[in-house]
């Protein structure tokens, strides 16, 4: 998903630093990638299909936010504090 090649992620890093040192609440958070997505959106013409990717992007997105950090955390937490399923 995320793992584009490094010279395509080369061109955007600077850019997206930039961003994020803009941004002081999950609001401001929530906006830039709405616009963002809008944004993108907008480059062509809006249909079923291109919302349904927009839709696939952002789920893929929020799966990998929760597989590489939310997991991660989870089972430290449960090691430290033990497992509810134990």
């Amino acid at each position: 998903m995320p793992y584009i090649k490094q010279e395509e992620r080369t061109k955007l890093y600077l850019d997206i630093e930039k961003l994020s040192d803009k941004i002081d609440s999950w609001g401001q958070l929530n906006y830039v990638i709405s616009m963002l997505c809008l944004n993108v959106l907008e480059k062509d013409i809006i249909n079923y299909e291109r919302l349904n990717s927009l839709i696939g992007v952002l789920e893929s997105a929020k799966l990998e936010q929760y597989r590489k950090l939310v997991s991660k955390y989870e089972d430290k937490k449960a090691i430290e504090n033990g497992d509810i399923f134990e």
